[in-house]
């Protein structure tokens, strides 16, 4: 096979119902993947940055949802794209790299030469046809994306040290209990198919150790406690662990950012870095306004078409409103999703928040995150703004779907379950 002709598929974890709990209570009306981040699905994002690769052939997503949550979305993003994506349901947890071989047949159907395979709740640039440009150079089994971070937020995360002048990885562990180092693993990777042969053999050793084994009844019902299944297979510590340092894992860092988006909150700050990237790479997509038409547009904003914005209102920056809401006069929104069928009345503010669907927020009152007045001032007045800055001190507002605040009430850093009507103000709450 020629290199032109060698094909590429990506595989996109998903996860699954049991695995987002930390997402409610956006995660009890959507699957956390098709959550909207900067007006688009959160799977979206990993999805359009793979139409990018050379010879793609495929994209596969991996997950526990039922088949039916997805189908709609699939259907469309492959005819979107013209790629086609295909979503494939685990019957049972399998691990980040068993997920992988199990589906092995179907992801070998093309005879693909590199496999892509990327966490759906990353959050970044996705550099993927340089990632596979610079595998090729490394020549080994997989290459990893890593980025700089403080050395006091990389134990949440896999540590590695990779060697400064091949990139080779050289050492890995998984969230250290001490500094190992401040390159971390981004969860986007590719292969070579050899990774089947090395998952395979992970599983191997684990069938031949149980066999050469002859416990008591005892001790067989204690190892199944604490042992996995043969088939279950874990990406970091069973495959980057014992591989690294073998000349087979290699390294590509990214300067660009990156999140990881387990909490709402975080989803809200990686709206805002993928709305600022629009600005580069997807225009089109950004509203613009100056207030005498149209509302007043401040920094990166998302307006679905449907949406009805009123013309005095300020929006931006960091907001994403979607389909059919309805945003009334005098209304200001900062650093907000809005999601499908929401009104929001006149001379209402939304600061720092996500507010549900199809929920109502009432004339004058405002939905929002504490915060000093300087702080309040200087976003309200100024066009510009240090993210990084205010976001460090501010908490998050959180409306379920079919929430009412009713007129003059103030939300703040407070959750509210679906289906609630505030009719005083509340703050630091969570309301079931």
């Amino acid at each position: 096979m020629g290199i032109s002709d060698e094909k590429v598929v990506a595989v996109i974890m998903v996860g699954g119902p049991t695995k987002g709990t930390r997402f409610r209570p956006l995660s009890l009306n959507i699957p956390k993947p098709l959550f909207p981040l900067a007006g688009q699905p959160m799977v979206h994002h990993p999805i359009s940055a793979c139409k990018r690769i050379p010879n793609l052939a495929q994209i596969y997503l991996v997950g526990f949802y039922e088949e039916r949550e997805f189908a709609m979305y699939v259907s469309s993003i492959s005819t979107e794209l013209r790629v086609p994506v295909r979503y494939l349901r685990e019957d049972k947890p399998h691990g980040s790299a068993g997920g992988l071989y199990n589906f092995r047949d179907l992801i070998m159907e093309d005879n693909p030469s590199h496999i892509f395979l990327l966490n759906c709740d990353v959050c970044c640039s996705f550099p993927l046809p340089e990632m596979l440009e610079a595998h090729k150079r490394y020549g080994g089994m997989g290459t990893i994306l890593v980025i700089k971070v403080s050395a006091e937020s990389a134990s949440e995360f896999g540590e590695l040290v990779a060697d400064p002048v091949t990139n080779e990885l050289l050492h890995y562990t998984e969230k250290p209990e001490t500094f190992v180092s401040d390159r971390i693993n981004c969860g986007v990777y590719v292969f070579t198919p050899d990774i089947f042969t090395a998952i395979q053999g992970v599983s191997s050793q684990r069938k031949d150790r149980a066999n050469l084994r002859r416990l008591s009844s005892f001790e067989a019902l204690q190892s199944a406690t604490r042992n996995p299944p043969s088939d279950f297979v874990r990406l970091d510590q069973d495959i980057l662990t014992p591989f690294a340092g073998k000349k087979k894992l290699y390294t590509y860092e990214t300067m660009d950012f990156w999140e990881q988006i387990k909490t709402p909150g975080k989803s809200l700050k990686c709206s805002g870095l993928y709305l600022a990237q629009f600005r580069f790479t997807s225009p089109n997509l950004l509203a613009s306004g100056d207030g005498t038409k149209t509302a007043t547009i401040i920094g990166e904003v998302n307006i679905h078409p449907s949406a009805k914005v009123h013309p005095s209102a300020k929006v931006g920056p960091n907001v994403s409103i979607s389909a059919n809401a309805r945003i009334g006069a005098g209304v200001r929104l900062i650093s907000c999703i809005i999601l499908d069928g929401v009104e929001i009345m006149e001379n209402a503010v939304v600061f720092h928040a996500i507010v549900g669907w199809k929920s109502s927020i009432g004339k004058w009152s405002r939905v929002q995150a504490s915060l000093t007045y300087g702080y309040f001032y200087m976003i309200l007045m100024t066009k510009s703004y240090a993210e990084g800055d205010y976001r460090a001190k501010l908490g998050i507002t959180i409306l379920g779907e079919a929430v009412t605040v009713e007129d003059e009430v103030v939300v703040t850093n407070s959750i509210v379950l679906p289906h609630k009507t505030l009719n005083v103000s509340v703050q630091d709450e969570i309301l079931l």
